[in-house]
């Protein structure tokens, strides 16, 4: 179980793009009108993410200030 403040949705600043961090440590990435793009598991050590697609794709990002900076993109929390 996800032990850490980022669990949630993640959107990109024009909505195309959404991650959902979820509880049990999978996440679910929607693009544009394809919901569930993307789907695995990721693990975050400090403010640090991996990410492990269900293809065998893997990927990494960054939390800084609220924000998750991940493969060129910005993404926002979504309240």
């Amino acid at each position: 179980m996800a032990d850490h403040p980022y669990v949630g949705m993640w959107v990109t600043g024009d909505g195309r793009i959404r991650h959902e961090l979820l509880i049990n440590n999978r996440y679910d990435e929607a693009r544009g009108e394809r919901e569930s793009a993307y789907q695995g598991r990721y693990q975050v050590t400090d403010n640090y993410i991996e990410y492990w697609d269900d293809t065998g794709f893997t990927a990494d990002g960054e939390f800084i200030d609220d924000v998750l900076y991940h493969g060129g993109m910005v993404l926002y929390r979504q309240e």
